[in-house]
């Protein structure tokens, strides 16, 4: 028996240094960044700050959002892109409003989205516009009718040429041979303060980021981009309903640098499902007028490429 005992002893030391590799080596041993591309106040700061804080209670570590904002979200974008690909700087990518950078040959940033490691789409967030309730303005009709009358004079908001915003309102402009003011800011917050001041007739935004407004009364919802009714904005009639054919929205997904290794990015797809998979987390969401749209890993890219491909035609770039 004590012969026993002492080879046991034995194998368990002999192991011991491997455990300790093994341990020093996990992922993550340390805090991951989450790259926003837009300002604070915005609809993917308040998605990324829900992410984070549900995500560190998973991996237990710490998760910091850090805002990169400017050159129409490149400047977030290129940052993911140029990042040391080790699964400790991850963040949101927004399309359709990332595709103008690469395929627009006029700006012609060099990353495309070969240049992440596309890990899951997590939310889908319909285009609205919005007045401010003293406005003029009761549908999408009246502001379309006013537009014709004077071309050029009615302003409404985006936030960064070729984004979500921008890309509705030129699609609305195409459809009904009018031409709006763009005002671009370089956030949401920015551009309610803009139209709550009266500064600026519409805003252009997305469904989380005005929802508590229009409830509240603050803003009068116009239409919203969805093939049929919001469940966060009830009542609120689609531009469809209106007689307009526009379903418009933005997905927020979530990517690494290309050439994650494999283990790294297992790892992180399965504390992100699990994650996003918590009661917590779908709560949290629903507080903010989110709807999670989980779609993961090689759909996810083929869900991209599409999307691209109809972009392309769209613009014509």
């Amino acid at each position: 028996m004590k012969i026993l005992n002492k080879l046991k002893l034995l194998l368990a030391l002999l192991f011991l240094p491997l455990a300790l590799i093994t341990n020093a080596n996990a992922f993550p041993d340390k805090g991951v960044t989450l790259i926003v591309a837009y300002g604070a106040g915005g609809g993917t700061d308040r998605t990324a700050r829900l992410l984070a804080k549900d995500l560190e209670t998973t991996i237990g570590q710490p998760v910091t959002v850090k805002n990169v904002t400017g050159g129409g979200g490149w400047n977030g974008w290129g940052t993911i892109a140029s990042s040391d690909p080790d699964g400790y700087t991850i963040g949101y990518i927004n399309v359709p409003n990332m595709y103008k950078g690469y395929l627009d040959k006029t700006i012609g940033r060099k990353e495309n989205l070969n240049s992440f490691t596309l890990l899951m789409n997590h939310v889908t967030d319909y285009c609205v516009w919005a007045v401010r309730k003293d406005s003029p303005y009761q549908s999408v009709k009246d502001v379309i009718d006013a537009a014709k009358k004077n071309p050029g004079s009615i302003s409404i908001t985006a936030h960064g040429n070729g984004n979500d915003d921008h890309l509705a309102i030129l699609r609305m402009e195409d459809m009904t041979k009018t031409k709006f003011k763009v005002v671009m800011n370089k956030s949401t917050a920015d551009s309610k303060t803009q139209v709550l001041g009266g500064f600026v007739d519409v805003l252009g935004a997305n469904v989380s980021e005005i929802a508590a407004q229009v409830k509240s009364g603050e803003l009068r919802l116009l239409g919203v981009m969805s093939e049929k009714e919001n469940k966060f904005l009830p009542g609120g009639k689609t531009f469809k309903e209106q007689g307009y054919n526009q379903v418009w929205a933005v997905s927020r997904g979530i990517a690494a640098p290309a050439g994650l290794p494999k283990n790294v990015q297992k790892d992180l797809l399965a504390a992100l499902e699990k994650t996003l998979s918590s009661s917590a987390h779908a709560i949290a969401l629903e507080k903010s007028s989110l709807a999670p749209e989980v779609v993961k890993g090689s759909a996810y890219k083929k869900l991209l490429k599409n999307t691209e491909k109809d972009i392309k035609k769209l613009m014509g770039w």
